[in-house]
């Protein structure tokens, strides 16, 4: 009788887990008191997320490959790095100077995934709203890990920091 429970209760369980949303979106979004052409320049260009990008942070022995385009799409950045950063590759797959980007990111370590990355900067009230997005599909293991770790607290307060970075450059020059 317990064990017929357990298994109950387990399979209860795992509907659950199978019954979670089948993709995931994180966005955070900031206000600058700049122009988008002030900004676009950073984003566009992967040679310089190296001064914004707090996953740069996260191992300064980072090996780094720029190949394709040097900017806009075409432009691919591949990083190898510590256990903090794992390894995996960008792709900039369409991009509207001074509006909006999109880009392919690809993981194969420390776990395989890929997403979409959206960079979309918006004039208002004499500034830019710029928002940093990205989504993608959750197979049933990242439904079962969204659980325990979530992804919008993981993955948007390093948006946070790395918007803040972007106003912090473009603010000094």
């Amino acid at each position: 009788m317990i064990i017929a429970i357990v298994v109950l209760l387990f399979a209860a369980f795992l509907l659950y887990v199978a019954s979670l949303p089948d993709h995931f979106r994180v966005e955070r979004s900031l206000a600058f008191q700049a122009r988008p052409e002030q900004i676009s320049p950073l984003i566009n260009d992967f040679h310089e997320w190296e001064a914004w990008s707090p996953w740069e942070k996260a191992d300064p022995a980072v090996q780094r490959t720029y190949s394709g385009a040097a900017q806009g799409q075409g432009a691919v950045y591949a990083w190898k790095g510590n256990k903090d950063l794992g390894e995996g590759k960008m792709e900039i797959l369409e991009t509207r100077p001074h509006d909006y980007l999109r880009l392919q990111i690809n993981f194969y370590k420390p776990f395989a995934a890929q997403n979409t990355i959206e960079f979309r900067l918006e004039e208002k009230d004499g500034g830019t709203v710029v928002s940093h997005a990205m989504f993608g599909p959750c197979n049933f293991m990242s439904k079962l890990m969204s659980l325990f770790f979530s992804m919008d607290k993981m993955v948007g307060g390093k948006f946070d920091e790395g918007l803040h970075s972007i106003n912090n450059i473009v603010e000094k020059n």
